[in-house]
């Protein structure tokens, strides 16, 4: 209720401004005798959209950060912030002096591992060679029993140094591929289709596995990430509309749907994440934006419905209400729309009755209410004025879309408002 009080005391200060030459009486200007004037609408009838209003933030589908995967000076850059870039493009060239040295001894190795790996061969045919001699010879009783267990002795270390030459030939092998993979990524590609952003990398900067170069992803799709509680999960689904606005697009209103809800809850917070699926035509969406976001989940029971700033908390009471024009017929037209809201007449003096009532919805610009009829005229501005002339007031009817169009306004510009109108003055 702190908003909306604040805005009846701005905008009553607006319509004061505004309505100075309606209430100066002559020379003596504000008399103590002077009727106050409020602006009032026709109470309607129906039913309010349900809406949560959410905080979201923007972030590109797909949207990744580029880092390198190895430490080395920047040699070549082939791309800038804004560029769309194919998936696989180059998009940074390291020094690749030290790898290739590095390749260069891997490939050393791995010639001396396989040489003696053929050596090893060698030595365990010649042991096999011997051992088959040897036992021939021992069945014709021309060789001992010592001499074959020497040489299986040695045919079992043969046999150890093989194995042992091959698992080096395959360390060899890993250690020359994992040179070469590292090699490769001296060249720093794209791994998605989209556009770049946030380009951190010049020339001759040394990087390592910790620096960001680049954030990539693709604009024509944006994703709105924004927290739900965990009342919120009572009534908030995938599949339910949404309308985003931002002060950036101020005549544009994105709407889609809830795309997804996470189901898991953070442990801090008591709350999850949604994220809503929205194309980006025309690039409204910023990657890092803030955007307004309404989950419209239902409608109201039907009830009585008057702007939100018709509602009142009676300073003296603190109870909760509207001031009705009671005497005010309900055959009176709301004035047709004009530039100047001074060039419509106020009433002869009418009858304030400050009538209690229970909010049964509330929407973003407007209640329903019970306590109250439909065509009754509230007052929506100038209640404050009221406090001390309860009795009566002059009324100014005014349409729905002048006080829903002012509720949108923030307090500074109403303030605004009274400065240019007093300069005019």
């Amino acid at each position: 209720m702190k908003n909306i009080s604040l805005f009846f005391f701005t905008a009553a200060l607006v319509f004061a401004g505004c309505s100075s030459s309606d209430q100066q009486g002559g020379p003596g200007g504000w008399g103590a005798s002077v009727t106050p004037a409020v602006e009032a609408v026709q109470a309607a009838y129906g039913s309010l959209p349900l809406e949560e209003r959410l905080s979201g933030i923007v972030r590109a589908k797909n949207q990744i950060e580029v880092y390198p995967r190895v430490s080395a000076p920047i040699e070549q850059i082939f791309v800038n912030s804004g560029d769309y870039v194919e998936k696989g493009a180059a998009l940074v060239q390291l020094r690749d002096v030290e790898l290739k040295e590095r390749v260069r001894q891997a490939e050393a190795n791995h010639r001396i591992s396989l040489a003696r790996e053929k050596q090893a061969q060698a030595s365990l045919d010649e042991v096999e060679s011997r051992i088959k001699r040897i036992r021939i010879l021992a069945e014709k009783n021309l060789s001992s029993e010592l001499e074959i267990e020497n040489l299986e002795a040695q045919l079992a270390s043969a046999e150890a140094n093989l194995e042992l030459a091959k698992a080096q030939v395959e360390q060899s092998m890993a250690s020359l591929e994992e040179q070469r993979y590292l090699l490769g990524q001296t060249t720093i590609r794209a791994a998605i289709s989209g556009t770049l952003g946030q380009r951190n990398a010049e020339v001759g900067m040394q990087v390592s596995p910790s620096t960001r170069l680049f954030v990539l992803g693709d604009l024509e799709e944006g994703i709105v990430s924004v927290n739900l509680t965990e009342k919120m999960l009572g009534y908030i689904q995938e599949g339910q509309k949404v309308n985003i606005y931002s002060e950036l697009f101020p005549d544009t209103v994105l709407t889609t749907e809830l795309s997804r809800i996470s189901p898991f809850l953070r442990g801090t917070s008591f709350s999850t994440e949604a994220e809503i699926e929205v194309s980006n035509l025309g690039n409204l969406l910023i990657p890092g934006m803030f955007v307004t976001v309404d989950v419209l989940y239902g409608e109201s029971e039907l009830a009585t419905l008057v702007p939100l700033s018709a509602i009142y908390q009676h300073p003296r009471t603190g109870v909760t209400g509207i001031y009705r024009a009671s005497d005010y017929g309900v055959e009176v037209e709301p004035a047709t729309p004009v530039e100047n809201v001074n060039e419509i007449p106020l009433s002869d003096p009418t009858r304030m009755e400050f009538v209690p009532i229970q909010i049964v919805a509330k929407g973003r610009e407007s209640a329903g209410i019970s306590g109250l009829n439909a065509g009754d005229w509230v007052v929506t501005i100038g209640q404050n004025l009221l406090i001390g002339n309860e009795n009566q007031a002059r009324v100014r009817p005014v349409q729905w879309k002048r006080i829903l169009d002012m509720q949108q306004l923030r307090a500074e510009d109403l303030i605004d408002q009274v400065i240019v109108k007093q300069n005019a003055n």
